[in-house]
């Protein structure tokens, strides 16, 4: 398996970092978890097209892990690619269809490529036929316990405390060739998690503060440290760590190093930060 760093930000507007996107390379399926701002471009500069995408799947709903969705769907259609298959928390599907509808906030311009006549031309000059279909993306709303298999490898779930009640919130392993990649979503540490990650050869896990970090009560167990992820990492027998979701102010250089230093004194030297567009092997 390969795994290539799309975005590894927060919400926060950073040139630094997209928001969240993690591509994953496995037999002839390349999965996208998240799809957040910013990640479609960097899909683009790591040499892959929208339409090489076959699965998407969406760890929960906020928008800094969705908000180029539409444009990903799209722009695969736009390339004659297959329809993506999408798996994610309800609603995705009722926001699907707002996007991509009769009465789809995209309906306007969907209209006018598949049905005015230059529009018409211009597709069957780049080898398309009519009549032209709008995007359809193939959509399956999931829960936790959720799983699926696909060319040589299966996936897992479980469910992680972030935005309950209003959002489902998930963590995924991927299983491949005696080689497991978790990603855990925005995670707070549950017991789900901890046998979702136990022996994992690669663990992707979210970190949204730091060690010594005030939280206000209601967050703090939602929003473990870089210590805290590598103790659990470390008790679940995971090989390599790397964190992501970093915001701005945690990209400072000693909050930066402080963060590795403590990681390594806790989990070894294998784990770090990831930075969009790194490629990892699983």
């Amino acid at each position: 398996m390969k795994l290539t760093i799309l975005g590894s930000g927060s919400p926060e507007a950073y040139l630094r970092r997209a928001s969240s996107g993690y591509l994953l390379e496995v037999g002839r399926d390349v999965i996208l978890f998240d799809c957040g701002g910013g990640v479609f471009d960097n899909l683009l500069r790591v040499g892959r097209k929208p339409s090489d995408i076959t699965h998407l799947v969406f760890s929960h709903l906020h928008s800094d892990h969705m908000m180029d969705y539409a444009r990903l769907v799209h722009a695969a259609w736009d390339e004659g690619g297959a329809p993506i298959r999408v798996f994610g928390p309800s609603p995705i599907a009722a926001i699907t269809q707002g996007y991509f509808g009769p009465d789809g906030v995209l309906s306007h311009d969907l209209r006018a490529r598949t049905e005015l006549l230059p529009s018409q031309e211009v597709w069957k000059a780049r080898g398309g036929t009519l009549p032209r279909p709008w995007p359809a993306p193939d959509v399956t709303e999931i829960t936790p316990g959720f799983a699926l298999s696909g060319d040589g490898w299966s996936l897992s779930s479980c469910e992680v405390p972030h935005a309950q009640p209003a959002l489902t919130c998930m963590g995924f392993a991927v299983e491949a060739a005696g080689r497991k990649f978790v990603y855990s979503g925005d995670a707070g540490i549950c017991d789900g998690l901890r046998d979702l990650i136990r022996d994992a050869d690669l663990l992707l896990n979210w970190c949204y503060r730091l060690d010594g970090e005030t939280a206000h009560p209601m967050m703090e167990p939602l929003t473990p440290t870089p210590s805290q992820i590598a103790e659990m990492a470390r008790d679940a027998g995971v090989r390599r760590l790397l964190l992501t979701h970093f915001r701005v102010h945690m990209d400072a250089p000693e909050a930066h190093a402080a963060a590795l230093e403590r990681m390594r004194s806790i989990f070894g030297n294998d784990c770090a930060i990831v930075e969009d567009r790194e490629t990892y092997s699983v």
